[in-house]
């Protein structure tokens, strides 16, 4: 098995679909998030138009954080459409439009963490 670092494209398999994004299982059966930004090279409304469960996807490993959660892209394993031009990987030469698209797309990943760990069963008093 190859080894995955930032910058590999391997296949993975959408496990689940969420509105900001889809969850894909690596080779190596850790899990990866694909931010709705990263699926398509226009604007998506709606993940499940272009994403199933159960579907085989390549995916690029855009970034892996300290607390070991794993960024992915779609759009950045396939080639680029007639006309456009893709940024280098690590962020060399992206304009400003890319790196706000990256910033919102972490801060949408660390929000939905957030609200995730709020929604905790409230205890009822006696």
């Amino acid at each position: 098995m190859r080894r995955m670092e930032n910058g590999s494209i391997v296949t993975g398999k959408v496990t689940s679909i969420t509105k900001f994004g889809a969850f894909v299982t690596l080779p190596d059966n850790r899990t990866g998030l694909v931010h709705i930004s990263e699926v398509a090279f226009t604007y998506v409304t709606d993940i499940r138009e272009h994403l199933t469960e159960g579907q085989e996807v390549p995916v690029r490993i855009i970034g892996a954080d300290k607390g070991g959660k794993i960024n992915l892209s779609i759009k950045q394993a396939l080639p680029a459409p007639a006309g456009q031009r893709r940024a280098p990987p690590g962020g060399q030469g992206q304009t400003f439009e890319d790196k706000l698209k990256a910033f919102m797309s972490d801060s949408e990943s660390k929000m939905g963490d957030l609200r995730h760990q709020e929604k905790r069963p409230a205890r009822r008093r006696k």
